[in-house]
């Protein structure tokens, strides 16, 4: 019986403290109040390389390398992948509306027709002299979508690698000459900078060597900058006169 007494006075003591610890416990909690609000971080700043992108040069160059599809001759089924360099300048006199000049060079190899001269690919190139309008599209600070129209001259090269005393129409090809030459096209503008952008330019082009017509893809891509507008100076405020 005694041991029973003690083992009960044990588990009851064991009982108060549980009570009286839970008390104190939310007690405690109570006093130390609601939990201080989470402080909130300062959002990254935006990017703001973009912000002066404000379309008002006056000037920009464009240059970067191109490509062509192009039919080297009237009896030559199969077209050629031409490689070579577009370089553009633009004179913008208003926002929307500018002249641009435009100097293009192509050059690779052109399949042939069958011939007992040992040629089957002989080098060729066309270079371009172009010049017309532009006029830019839509617009943001991330991009811009421009369209232009030149009409100039071609000159053909296709003689080069041909054996003395051969010209290129034995093989199919045109005569080396000038030719009416058009690019119908445009460019989108990917900012980097307010002067330096990434320029994607796709074109259709219209020649009429051999008093054919020639219809060829062209495309290039590079690099663009526009010169900034010079603001004009201020006057110097002239000193009062003394008396």
């Amino acid at each position: 019986m005694k041991g029973i007494g003690v083992a009960q006075w044990k588990w009851g003591s064991a009982a108060v403290l549980l009570v009286w610890g839970c008390f104190f416990g939310s007690m405690a909690r109570a006093q130390a109040g609601p939990p201080s609000p989470t402080v909130q971080e300062a959002p990254e700043l935006e990017n703001q390389t973009l912000l002066g992108v404000k379309y008002n040069n006056k000037y920009e160059m464009y240059g970067g390398p191109a490509y062509s599809h192009f039919n080297g001759g009237p009896s030559l089924v199969d077209g050629t992948n031409l490689g070579g360099f577009d370089i553009q300048g633009t004179r913008w006199f208003t926002p929307r509306l500018g002249a641009t000049v435009n100097l293009r060079g192509y050059y690779g190899t052109q399949a042939v027709v069958p011939n007992h001269y040992g040629i089957s690919g002989p080098f060729i190139f066309e270079h371009m002299g172009l010049g017309g309008l532009s006029i830019r599209g839509p617009k943001n600070q991330h991009a811009a979508l421009n369209f232009h129209a030149l009409v100039g001259a071609s000159y053909g090269i296709f003689s080069t690698a041909l054996n003395p005393g051969l010209v290129p129409p034995q093989l199919g090809m045109f005569n080396n000459s000038f030719a009416l030459a058009t690019a119908m096209g445009g460019s989108l503008d990917l900012n980097r900078s307010p002067k330096i952008a990434l320029r994607l330019s796709p074109d259709y082009l219209f020649t009429n060597f051999g008093g054919g017509q020639q219809h060829e893809v062209a495309f290039s891509v590079g690099i663009l900058y526009r010169f900034s507008r010079g603001t004009p100076g201020r006057q110097p405020a002239r000193a009062g006169k003394r008396k």
